[in-house]
């Protein structure tokens, strides 16, 4: 699409919006609020770390309830990216996922770079590099999420390029005795199985007005729809997750808070979700399962204290996750030869955050605060082969598990920041808002001692005999300490209650990435490039209009938002032209422009409609000859994301008699398709690269009915109406035999939900 067909499909959305076209509600019911008001109920949110109406925050915020998560069936990141305008969720497995906004994507895999949209869960930072495990926390008895749109670096730091995901946990209520109870239980006929959800929550009040607890249980058994031919098992992506969390909320006086939280959460995927297509309908192929699980602890502890003039909070997050990142790599080979990658992890993270926020109502408003984060990743990694192929071929000197290359490492890195954002009200109607991050990052890599052997040549080239154990000396090594600041400016007119636009400029960016071969020369062609030392930072600006209105009464919401996205320096990982060597580098420039649009309406009561839409062009705009041979992409090459995307939901609540009440609600998405990478081969200017590939254009539609009575609803539902197999992402490596990730089959099932 040129820029002259974005133009076009601009005017189309302004001409839409202009007519007011009947269209639905971001607040999705249930049957318990059928009788609810003809106006939409005002959401608040906390993204800009006070409490404020969506209406009065110049940002794009997509915000989702926990009955809206609730009654479209919503339990991930998959769901959320389905609703949120402008998001791309990339996913070769359950925790093993990657999430993008506005293009801000080169690929959907980001192997060794830090993600461009950061997930946090409260205050916690979930994700942290593109192919590593993050956890697709369980989303019961949440608060609400937020997803905001654009960069975010101001508030919420690194990795925020492209956005902020917030999942936020709901506190316990100091007056009330509350428990709920949710069962989910559906089936996949077209080769599928069972799904199993069962979520449970009790609030207790310890002390009146004073001392509260609140415990979630949850527990996911979901059979897989892909049939492993290597391994034999069918259904063999199932899911089998469980955990909780328990919350204390102590107010002892009316200006002190503490929330204590404790959660853990042990996710398993007995496979990975990736399949190929040439095995037939719904296949995959690894001799091994290939495991992406996570058992996370998190421990937080928030102490919030009113002063006359400002709110004090303090927020001292504690996490550990553990778990495996095993596959099966012998797609390197064309499964040649056996290749078998497993990796052991162990993550320690601490995170604080102390900030000051001012009280509402003066002419100035601000937020001034300071964070660390401290993370240690101990890794003890193995490459094996398998015992039966070393004897047919021979081979011998390994130990009795077939491991050719024993590896680990230490790797600790740290983030310290200072941050504030500050608001001046000029008029009552217009507020212009600065604000300003600085940060510091750097770290250690400690490597464990180990052994490699020529396993590949003696395999490859049929080679009998003894392989020796070459060791490897362990090493140390301290990362160079970086700086980067990033801003923000907002101009804002709201000259109504029901009406505001504004204009916003903001900067993004990612950490620098260290490269493990820097300094390396190639022993093919000493005049090649040099391995250097790293990537450093991104450099991104976005500039954004918006305008959000509430018009005849509040039954119509319309939130809309153009920009542009100028993206400088991009992280990529590239492949030396001589040898292949792949290290992070900074190429180039690439722009992104768009149009957003959140449009809720209610004509009546009882029936809402809604429309979620995203146009977006997101290319190449700048490249030297050799940035384009070392990364693969050439001039005016799509980045990673859809070019149309959006959603159309409705809902309808009505009396069936007496004090029971019916419910029937729909959602439509629509994801056209994009690339999963750059078109040539890294290192080989000009090849083009056989792993390139276009995702399918794709419509997903889900249809929900149920009633109410008293305390209790049921739900019948079917997701995938219309049994879509379309392929959403293509994994961009040759690693593995199975690239390809496909929608689950159409699914039937039945929700039933009880408030005591």
């Amino acid at each position: 699409m040129n820029r002259l067909d974005l133009d076009k499909r601009a005017a189309a959305l302004v001409a839409l919006v202009a007519a007011a076209t009947p269209v639905g509600a971001q607040n999705s019911s249930t049957a318990a609020n059928a009788r609810e008001s003809m106006a939409v109920e005002e959401i608040v949110v906390t993204a800009t770390r006070r409490s404020e109406r969506l209406q009065d925050v110049p940002l794009s915020i997509s915000v989702l309830s926990q009955t809206e998560l609730t009654q479209k069936g919503i339990v991930g990141f998959e769901g959320i990216a389905r609703e949120t305008p402008g998001a791309v969720l990339n996913v070769a497995s359950d925790n093993n996922v990657r999430l993008t906004a506005r293009g801000i994507s080169t690929n959907g895999w980001g192997a060794g770079l830090q993600t461009t949209t950061t997930i946090y869960l409260d205050e916690l930072p979930l994700s942290t590099i593109g192919n590593t495990v993050t956890l697709n926390p369980n989303l019961y008895d949440i608060e609400r999420v937020e997803f905001l749109r654009g960069p975010q670096g101001t508030l919420f730091g690194s990795g925020s390029l492209s956005g902020a995901l917030r999942i936020l946990t709901k506190s316990p209520d100091l007056t009330n005795y509350d428990a709920s109870a949710l069962v989910d239980l559906g089936h996949t006929p077209d080769g599928g199985g069972m799904r199993q959800r069962y979520n449970a929550m009790v609030n207790i009040p310890l002390v009146t007005d004073k001392l509260a607890l609140r415990v979630v249980g949850f527990h996911r058994d979901e059979e897989g729809f892909l049939d492993n031919v290597g391994t034999g098992v069918k259904n063999s992506n199932t899911l089998k997750d469980s955990g909780g969390r328990a919350i204390l909320l102590w107010e002892p006086t009316e200006r002190m808070s503490v929330r204590l939280m404790g959660s853990y959460e042990d996710s398993q995927p007995e496979d990975a979700s990736l399949s190929n297509p040439t095995l037939g309908e719904r296949k995959r192929y690894s001799v091994r399962p290939d495991l992406y699980t996570s058992k996370t602890q998190i421990y937080n502890a928030t102490v919030d204290y009113r002063f006359d003039g400002a709110d004090l909070t303090s927020s001292s997050t504690y996490s550990i996750a553990e778990g495996n990142f095993s596959v099966d790599l012998a797609g390197t080979f064309a499964r040649a030869i056996p290749f078998y990658l497993d990796d052991v992890y162990k993550t320690d993270t601490f995170v604080q955050e102390l900030r000051l926020v001012s009280n509402p109502g003066e002419r100035f408003d601000w937020v001034a605060g300071a964070f660390y984060l401290d993370r240690d990743l101990d890794l003890v990694g193995k490459q094996q082969s398998s015992p039966e192929f070393l004897a047919a071929r021979g081979i011998t000197g390994l130990p009795a598990d077939a491991t050719f290359n024993a590896f680990g490492s230490d790797t600790r890195t740290y983030e310290l920041a200072g941050f504030g954002e500050l608001a001046y009200h000029l008029t009552d109607k217009l507020t212009l808002t600065g604000g300003l991050r600085y940060g510091k990052y750097g770290g250690t890599l400690d490597t464990d001692a180990g052994f490699n052997t020529a396993y590949f040549t003696n395999a490859l080239f049929g080679i009998p005999g003894a392989l020796p154990l070459v060791p490897v000396a362990a090493t140390s090594s301290r990362f160079k300490s970086a700086e980067r600041t990033s801003w923000k400016a907002s101009l804002s007119y709201e000259p109504s209650r029901d009406l505001m636009t504004y204009v916003t400029v903001s900067t993004g960016y990612r950490t620098p990435v260290y490269n493990g071969r820097a300094g390396s020369v190639s022993t093919i062609d000493s005049s090649d490039l040099v391995i250097p030392a790293g990537a450093g930072s991104d450099d991104l600006t976005n500039y954004e209009i918006g305008l959000k209105a509430l018009w005849l009464d509040g039954k119509l919401t319309t939130n809309l938002a153009a920009y542009y996205i100028d993206w400088r320096n991009i992280q990529v990982q590239a492949n030396r032209q001589s040898d292949s060597v792949q290290f992070a580098t900074n190429v180039g420039r690439a722009a992104s422009q768009g149009l957003e649009a959140e449009i809720t309406f209610k004509p009546v009561r009882g029936l809402m409609f809604g429309l979620n839409l995203a146009l977006n062009q997101a290319e190449v705009k700048a490249l030297t000859a050799q940035e384009a041979a070392i990364s693969g992409a050439e001039q005016d090459s799509r980045l990673a994301s859809p070019r149309v995307q959006g959603s159309f939901f409705g809902t309808y609540n009505y009396q069936l008699g007496g004090a029971v009440t019916g419910f029937s609600s729909f959602q439509i998405a629509h994801v056209s398709s994009f690339p999963n990478g750059f078109p040539n081969t890294p290192g080989r200017p000009g090849v083009r690269n056989p792993l390139y590939g276009m995702t399918d254009d794709y419509t997903y539609i889900n249809l929900q009915t149920g009633f109410g009575i008293d305390k209790m609803t049921a739900t019948l539902y079917v997701e995938n109406l219309g049994n879509s197999d379309a392929v959403v992402y293509i994994h961009p490596e040759a690693f593995v035999d199975s690239r390809y990730t496909i929608l689950r089959p159409r699914t039937y099932g039945v929700r039933v939900g009880y408030q005591f």
